[in-house]
């Protein structure tokens, strides 16, 4: 490291420039940014404040600092400060086990029941039980990072039951271990319901979960409904048990860029049930691993009815899945019958299976690789083929998977809602992200951000094997990496000048950025107050970008063509004062969407016969040529 540099380091921490010369200095990245948007943006319109407000706040010296640390690869040595100075959230994961030993819980043998809890760490909690039951309803509901730890919970216990109602409901970052729980238990049964319900990045580990468990019935209901960017890992789950039943109901519905990895999960199991029903359906690219899945086992049921249904794309890996089995039963109904096609593998399927082991596939979607699969005892019927616009999969039966669908009221509607006068629902429009700041654009180029950095990336940012910081950015890169859709065109920025560029490439360079003005109204009945149509209310073209989990502010920016564009007052109901000021984009053109989409179930159509309008919700934004 040069001299140079190493003064510039002694400078990093105590260095503090005052606000005056920040807003006066021409070298600071705020003031580089005004220059680049004047030379940019062609109109004299007022630079968007809330936009201008996601910039970096480092000042000249600091910026140059990072800058050089950036190019020397430099920055894992002084994670802390760059987390701190840049602004980012590097805090996805849970504390050091002293920092929670005050909420130690451990060797309970009583029924308990854990209302509106949080952040605790049972350790052989229930162990040996005999009967009885624990319920934890609202646990950790609505915390930003709730971190909770379940070890040996239920261990050896005797017919005791376990109710997991509205876990984590709505939190920002769960964190949730559940190691050697249940395991050596007899009967009773495990019923997590609303699991991690509407959580940004769930990371959840089930270790050893129900090994050599004897009859211990377990149930996932609503299990990571409407969650973004999440990980869940079961290992060894069920190893070694006897007759355990468990179902996935409706487990990472609507949820984007979900991954799931199930690893000698009911391996050398006897009598194993197993029902995957509705998982990860309508879900944006999940992710699914499941590695010898049921492997050794005997007699095991195994059920994927509308697994992945209606999903964009996604990956599903099955290796040695059923590998070494004895008179198993694997059925998959409606599987992969996504509108993109994704891909999956099944690799030593079935292969050295004895008895009849029975597989089925109905109604199952292209894309999908099978190496080395016991060819005897697996059918396949239905096999689907793409739509002659190639972006839906046929669909070939009905499953009335839609009526049980639940869409948050007025987070979809139709363009007839907007006059004036009119009464709607507000969907929650509230922004449950950490707050971070974009990079400036001299550090974030000298940033790996690809699949083949992802080394690089884990040791800037201290990245553990499994952790959930490792999971935010292996996902995002999946999400903005993954093939555009039909006629999409798409990109992710880490700055505020990559925003500019992408947008102007697309609508030219005379713009206007728009995003809803602020919450109010969320969740509640308001009425429409003045609408003005962007461009005449013509249909026109925009791109609108979303954010996506990173340490540092990260926007999934993509052309949306065929749309409406609305400002729209929102008026209280009551006392008929206005309370925001919203903006709508109606899309037009809803052929490519799949049949499934929570729109059409709210709205009750199909693709290609309505408009279908939303909210932009706080902090997402919408570009648009000017009128």
């Amino acid at each position: 490291m040069n001299i140079f540099l190493l003064f510039l380091l002694s400078s990093l921490s105590p260095f503090k420039v005052t606000s005056a010369q920040t807003k006066t200095n021409p070298f600071t990245p705020k003031a580089s940014l005004n220059r680049y948007w004047d030379n940019h943006i062609s109109n004299n319109l007022p630079k968007p404040n809330f936009l201008f407000s996601k910039a970096s706040p480092l000042d000249r010296v600091n910026s140059a600092i990072l800058t050089q640390l950036a190019a020397h690869n430099s920055l894992s040595a002084h994670f802390a400060s760059f987390c701190s100075l840049a602004n980012l959230y590097c805090s996805f994961d849970s504390p050091s086990a002293q920092t929670h030993q005050q909420d130690l819980v451990s060797r309970h043998f009583k029924d308990a029941n854990f209302a509106a809890y949080s952040n605790k760490n049972f350790a052989n909690y229930g162990s040996s039980q005999l009967d009885g039951g624990d319920s934890f309803k609202n646990y950790s509901d609505g915390l930003n990072s709730p971190y909770d730890s379940f070890k040996k919970y239920s261990k050896d216990a005797n017919s005791h039951s376990e109710k997991f109602t509205f876990y984590a409901h709505e939190a920002n970052i769960a964190n949730a271990s559940f190691t050697n729980y249940g395991a050596d238990s007899a009967g009773g049964s495990g019923e997590f319901t609303s699991y991690d319900d509407r959580v940004n990045v769930p990371n959840l580990r089930f270790a050893a979960y129900d090994s050599d468990a004897n009859n211990h019935r377990l149930s996932f209901t609503g299990y990571s409904h409407d969650t973004n960017s999440g990980s869940e890992t079961f290992v060894s789950y069920g190893k070694t048990g006897n007759a355990n039943p468990t179902e996935f109901s409706s487990y990472a519905e609507d949820a984007n860029i979900i991954g799931s990895g199930f690893t000698g999960y009911g391996e050398s199991g006897t009598g194993q049930n197993d029902s995957f029903k509705g998982y990860g359906q309508s879900a944006n690219n999940p992710h699914n691993n499941f590695k010898s899945y049921g492997g050794g086992g005997t007699s095991g049921i195994d059920g994927f009815s509308n697994y992945r249904s209606g999903a964009n794309v996604g990956d599903d890996s099955f290796q040695s899945y059923a590998r070494n089995s004895n008179s198993g039963k694997v059925s998959f109904s409606n599987y992969g019958k996504s509108f993109n096609p994704g891909n999956d593998s099944f690799k030593e399927y079935g292969t050295g299976s004895k008895g009849r082991t029975s597989v089925g596939f109905k109604s199952y979607g292209l894309g999908r690789s099978f190496k080395e699969y016991a060819k005897n005892g697996v059918t396949f019927a239905e096999y689907s083929s793409l739509s002659k616009e190639g972006t839906k999969a046929t669909k070939t039966e009905s499953t009335g998977s839609l009526v049980n669908k639940w869409v948050e009221p007025g987070k979809f509607f139709r363009e007839s809602l907007l006059k004036q006068g009119n009464a709607a629902v507000m969907p929650d429009i509230r922004d449950k992200m950490p707050e971070r700041s974009f990079l400036p654009r001299g550090i974030l180029s000298k940033l790996p951000f690809s699949t083949p950095g992802m080394s690089e990336l884990r040791e800037i940012f201290h990245a553990r094997d499994k952790s959930a910081m490792e999971h935010v950015l292996t996902n995002a890169l999946a999400e903005c990496e993954r093939s555009p859709s039909p006629g999409e065109t798409k990109r992710c920025v880490g700055s505020i000048e990559d925003m500019i560029d992408f947008a102007t490439s697309v609508l030219g360079h005379n713009v206007v950025v728009r995003t809803t003005e602020n919450v109010s109204g969320s969740k509640q009945k308001v009425m429409v107050g003045m609408v003005s149509g962007i461009n005449g209310g013509n249909v026109t073209k925009s791109v609108s970008c979303h954010q996506t989990l990173y340490p540092y502010l990260l926007y999934y920016c993509h052309y949306v063509p065929k749309v409406r564009v609305y400002e729209v007052d929102i008026v209280d109901v009551e006392s008929k004062s206005k309370i925001n000021h919203g903006v709508a984009i109606c899309h037009i053109d809803t052929s490519s969407w799949s049949p499934e989409h929570g729109a059409f179930v709210a709205l009750g159509s199909g693709p290609g016969k309505i408009e279908v309008c939303h909210w932009i919700f706080e902090n997402d934004m919408t570009w648009a040529i000017t009128d």
